[in-house]
């Protein structure tokens, strides 16, 4: 059997599962709908892919060293509702009963993550899937690295690979970082260029 190595972003999938199903609780009223989305998934990704090396990456509360690179860094952003952080334990011990490698380090991302194992599995050969609904994964695509992205709650799933980036934007993924940057980012509190958007950043890096 071919060695395939899946990694999920964990903080982007729980939020999804969370957002994208109805409030649903335990009979101790404990809210259960993130768990239930993420657990639909792993089990679809076990049977669709069968992974080899399987892994879910976190952030961690301690501040990154963006924050301190610039300190307004993801400033302004929504508190996690609490029925959403009271599932985050109870996800992690799923993950760890399941035997799925939970990879999370003070002071790094779960994106950071991503980046590294899926540079370093791609490099080695192996074929490297990213399960994520964030868009900045896009620059992470190469040969052997592609994006699983969740395009519409966690039901809809969309491969983004190297041709899928040059087809739809008309550029690279490493071009995508450029194009990340001109727009800048209002999630996460990253200024871009004033007055630029998508459709201006694509013209100017094409």
């Amino acid at each position: 059997m071919e060695n395939l190595v899946i990694i999920i972003d964990g903080n982007s999938l729980m939020n999804r599962a969370f957002y994208a199903l109805p409030e649903m609780t335990d009979k101790k009223g404990r809210h259960t709908n993130a768990l239930y989305g993420f657990a639909n998934i792993i089990f679809k990704i076990l049977k669709e892919y069968t992974p080899t090396h399987f892994a879910v990456a976190f952030d961690l509360k301690a501040p990154t060293f963006r924050h301190k690179m610039y300190d307004v860094y993801k400033a302004g952003r929504k508190k996690m509702p609490d029925e959403l952080a009271e599932q985050i334990e109870p996800l992690k011990q799923m993950i760890d009963f399941f035997g799925i490698n939970r990879l999370e380090l003070e002071g790094f991302e779960a994106d950071d993550i991503l980046g590294v194992v899926a540079k370093k599995a791609g490099e080695s050969g192996l074929k490297t899937y990213i399960i994520t609904g964030d868009k900045d994964s896009f620059q992470l695509a190469t040969d052997n690295v592609s994006i699983l992205f969740t395009k519409k709650g966690i039901s809809e799933i969309e491969v983004v690979d190297k041709q899928k980036m040059l087809d739809d934007y008309g550029i690279t993924p490493t071009e995508f970082i450029d194009l990340k940057a001109l727009m800048g980012d209002s999630s996460d509190n990253i200024p871009g260029v004033a007055g630029i958007g998508e459709k201006t950043g694509l013209k100017l890096i094409q």
